[in-house]
């Protein structure tokens, strides 16, 4: 069992609390806020609220997500990894279940900022737009399935010279028939609605956001 007793979270998104790993510092332990599997069952409609619990739960989505066709199976040194942390698996931690994988750090060793925060603090600039269509490049390529691909999402690292994104949480499909897992072109048409997505939401991000974004997302 992982101990998570004595450590604090560097980072907390809507569902999950986010952990350096006490016995592995270049590992990231994902687990699941208290009380919150309850909270989402108790928000959800009458129909989801009947669905198992796997539903409702990031980490079960995230071991879905790396079962995907394409990176199951796929060999250390596949081109699927390029923007992807490595995955370790669930472990039980003193928090609850916990699913493990890399953890991405920056020059100073601390955990990369957010694409969020690079736009906030530095904008769009040619450094985060040539990582950005590298990224989609990788999608076209390799077939990876993701949902939405959020700023808050993917984390800026330093790879051979030059900031690369990585995905850290939104792998997988958000399809409502897994068309896209088995059919070449319903896959390739799915990527490009995501990639579309994904710039759609950066210009809103650097926008003045005097709409919401789900009216924006609309439009």
């Amino acid at each position: 069992m992982i101990d998570l007793s004595n450590s604090k979270p560097f980072a907390s998104g809507g569902n999950r609390h986010c952990y350096r790993h006490p016995d592995f510092p270049g590992r990231c332990v994902k687990v699941m806020l208290p009380g919150r599997l309850v909270e989402l069952r108790r928000r959800a409609a009458w129909y989801k609220a009947l669905a198992h619990d796997s539903h409702f739960d990031d980490n079960a989505r995230e071991v879905a997500g790396y079962q995907q066709k394409v990176l199951r199976n796929a060999p250390v040194d596949s081109p699927v990894w390029a923007h992807l942390p490595r995955w370790y698996g669930m472990s039980e931690t003193s928090e609850g279940p916990g699913a493990v994988s890399e953890l991405l750090l920056d020059d100073s060793g601390s955990p990369a900022m957010t694409l969020e925060a690079y736009l906030k603090n530095i904008g769009l600039d040619d450094t985060i737009r040539g990582a950005l269509e590298r990224f989609s490049q990788w999608l076209r390529a390799t077939g990876v399935l993701t949902k939405n691909l959020l700023p808050h999402n993917l984390v800026v690292v330093p790879r051979r010279g030059q900031q690369e994104l990585y995905l850290v949480d939104g792998l997988g499909h958000a399809a409502f028939l897994p068309l896209p897992e088995y059919f070449a072109v319903s896959r390739r048409r799915y990527i490009e609605r995501r990639i579309e997505r994904m710039w759609k939401r950066i210009h809103w991000e650097i926008s003045d956001r005097s709409i919401p974004w789900k009216k924006a997302e609309r439009l």
